[in-house]
């Protein structure tokens, strides 16, 4: 956690469900830093965890983790009533809800946070490699989703205050 403040149990639950599926949040640094390395000449990982950590604290940012992660935990389950079940298990391409819910993640940080996300989420670089892989059997639609936005959102957060700190 960035501060010694006490978190309150959504954020709790929303870091908990990041990690049980498989998600820690140096993977979402590790995300910013590839977003932002170019951009920055002395970025350290530690400013990376920094923006991540910030991002993760926000409520709106929890409330969407929450949301995600428990329809695809859901969906995993096979517990969604039709057709919401296989398109979501399938992550069907043209179904976009689930970049819907990762979109107001970006959004907090800035426009900016939008060509970060469409970025990554088209690379999809480290962990988003692994969210993505069908083969696992794990349902990770919104998921994926949401771990690009935040890094995105992170990378946006990082871009306006090296901005800011350099008279920009």
């Amino acid at each position: 956690m960035a501060d010694d403040k006490k978190m309150d149990i959504t954020e709790e639950i929303a870091r908990r469900w990041i990690k049980e599926r498989g998600v820690e949040i140096k993977d979402i640094a590790e995300l910013v830093y590839y977003l932002q390395n170019k951009y920055h000449e002395n970025l350290k990982m530690e400013d990376c965890l920094a923006n991540v950590e910030r991002v993760l604290s926000k409520r709106e940012v929890q409330n969407a983790v929450i949301t995600g992660i428990q329809l695809d935990v859901l969906a995993e389950k096979g517990l969604l009533e039709e057709p919401l079940q296989s398109i979501i298990h399938r992550d069907e391409s043209l179904y976009g809800v689930d970049e819907i819910l990762a979109l107001s993640i970006v959004n907090v940080y800035g426009s900016i946070g939008f060509t970060n996300y469409g970025y990554i989420d088209k690379q999809k670089p480290g962990i988003l490699s692994h969210l993505n892989d069908k083969s696992t059997g794990e349902c990770h639609t919104f998921l994926d989703d949401i771990v690009g936005a935040i890094a995105a959102a992170a990378s946006s957060r990082l871009a306006h205050r090296a901005a800011r700190e350099n008279g920009k």
